[in-house]
C-alpha cells in the first residue's frame, strides 16, 4: 500500500489511546478501532506509522501488528487463547535434557535449571525433568498452575506472550520473561541452547543464521510491547 496520509497523532480517548492518520482514526485488518491501554504504547505504534516511506511495510511494524493481534484474534476470546499457549506447559523444552554429549548436558542443566525453580517457587508447578525427547507426563496440578497464570493476563499481554511461548519453545521461559525475573537475550539464548551448541560445534550457515535472527528480532519486539503495557504514563503525540 503507497503512503496517503502525512500526520500522525496518538490521542487520548475514553482512557485509551487511538492512532489518527490525518486525524482519520487507525482500523485493525477486521476493522475494529486502534485503541491501545498505555500512552506508551500508542507512542510506538504512531513512530512505526510515522516512520514508513512512500510505501507501507507492516513487517516493519511491530508493534502495530501484535496491537492488531491482541484485538482481532485475542480479545474475542482470551481463555481460549490462553488455553492453547498453556498446552506448552506439558512438554516445556527445559524438561527435556540430552544425557550426551556430557557439555550439553551441563550446559543444559547451567541455563534451564532456573526456570525449573522458577516454576517450582512461583508458581507451586513442580516439573518433570527427563533425559531424552520420550514424552514425560507432568503432573495435572502442575499444568493448571502455569496455565493459570495466563488466563489471569488480558488480552494484550497474551498477544505478546504468544510469540515468546512459541519462539522459546517453552511456556516457562516466556513466563518467566514476563515475570521480569529474566531478560531478553537470556531468555531467548535458553530457548535457542541447543542450535546455538551445535552452530558453535559445526558451525553455522548464512541461511540459519538469517532465520534466527529474525526469531530474535520477534521475541524482542514482543518483550519490548510488553513493557509498553507496563507504562501508565499518559499523554498525546503527533507528527507530521
Amino acid at each position: 500500500m503507497k503512503r496517503f496520509y502525512t500526520a500522525v497523532a496518538a490521542v487520548p480517548e475514553d482512557g485509551a489511546w487511538k492512532i489518527t492518520l490525518d486525524a482519520r482514526p487507525v482500523r485493525t485488518p477486521k476493522r475494529a478501532l486502534l485503541s491501545l491501554p498505555t500512552a506508551a504504547l500508542a507512542a510506538a505504534v504512531a513512530e512505526e506509522w510515522d516512520a514508513q516511506g512512500d510505501e507501507i511495510l507492516p513487517a516493519t511494524m511491530p508493534m502495530t501488528g501484535l496491537a492488531n493481534a491482541a484485538i482481532d484474534h485475542v480479545q474475542p476470546d482470551p481463555q481460549a487463547f490462553a488455553a492453547s499457549l498453556a498446552a506448552y506447559g506439558e512438554s516445556d523444552l527445559v524438561c527435556y535434557r540430552a544425557d550426551t554429549p556430557a557439555d550439553l548436558a551441563a550446559r543444559q542443566a547451567e541455563a534451564w535449571d532456573p526456570f525449573v525453580s522458577f516454576a517450582r517457587s512461583r508458581y507451586d508447578a513442580a516439573l518433570r525433568v527427563t533425559d531424552g525427547i520420550a514424552h514425560i507426563a507432568q503432573e495435572p496440578a502442575a499444568v493448571q498452575r502455569l496455565g493459570a497464570a495466563l488466563q489471569g493476563m488480558d488480552a494484550w499481554k497474551l498477544a505478546a506472550m504468544q510469540p515468546l511461548v512459541t519462539i522459546a519453545g517453552s511456556l516457562v521461559i516466556a513466563l518467566a520473561l514476563a515475570e521480569r525475573e529474566t531478560d531478553a537475550e537470556a531468555a531467548f539464548a535458553a530457548g535457542h541452547l541447543d542450535e546455538l551448541y551445535q552452530a558453535e560445534k559445526w558451525g553455522d550457515d548464512a541461511e540459519a543464521t538469517a532465520a534466527r535472527a529474525a526469531r530474535r528480532a520477534a521475541f524482542d519486539a514482543a518483550d519490548r510491547f510488553l513493557s509498553l503495557l507496563d507504562t501508565t504514563s499518559a499523554g498525546t503525540t503527533s507528527r507530521g
